[in-house]
């Protein structure tokens, strides 16, 4: 059976960007590679992993994990990623303005929810089939899904610093058992599998 899956790279006191993300800062003040160094300076020892976060059907991320604007849309603004983005499945974009989808190189093509996370998780479920569907962020939206026990699979990649500040993860979610699954890590990352209880089985 598919699952819903989230990857997360964080620090050790629980952020996944710093404040103040914008375009010459995507990831905050403060952060620079640090929150992802074991993605490009050690990737053959973090292949696996590496792999695993794009190993889905379908995706879904925040507006804010897609681009720095607010409000009305931009429309020459297609992603961080340039003409190729490393989804190359549809990517289902929360976001409270309406936008038609934007098809890109390779299989990646984004589509704009205003739904909610209810709708665009039966939208991913719709286009992945029988693959998994990956929560792919930011935090604001993972604490979202988390919120409401709607992920399988919690991949923690933690990076040796402590930020102090900016966005975090976790905020906003009531009290979840974390069944650890899996752990290895190298000099730059830890690498955590949770897989949450929901809360209502919590309760019961």
């Amino acid at each position: 059976m598919s699952k819903v899956t989230c990857d997360m790279a964080m620090s050790v006191d629980g952020f996944t960007a710093g404040p103040n993300q914008r375009a010459d800062a995507p990831f905050g003040d403060g952060v620079g590679e640090s929150l992802h160094r074991w993605m490009f300076d050690e990737p053959e020892n973090n292949a696996a992993e590496l792999a695993d976060v794009l190993d889905a059907g379908a995706f879904i991320m925040g507006r804010n994990m897609f681009g720095p604007g607010r409000g009305d849309w931009d429309l020459d603004w297609t992603g961080w990623w340039g003409d190729e983005p490393p989804y190359h499945a549809p990517v289902f974009v929360l976001t409270h303005h309406e936008r038609e989808p934007a098809k890109m190189a390779g299989g990646t093509e984004f589509h704009f929810v205003t739904g909610g996370i209810a709708d665009a998780l039966v939208r991913a479920r719709a286009a992945a089939g029988d693959r998994n569907v990956a929560i792919a962020g930011g935090a604001a939206t993972v604490n979202q899904f988390l919120a409401a026990g709607l992920i399988d699979e919690l991949r923690l990649h933690i990076a040796p610093v402590l930020l102090g500040r900016g966005e975090r993860l976790f905020a906003g979610v009531e009290r979840t058992d974390l069944v650890q699954v899996g752990v290895r890590h190298t000099g730059l990352v830890t690498h955590v599998r949770y897989e949450p209880v929901r809360p209502a089985a919590a309760a019961a």
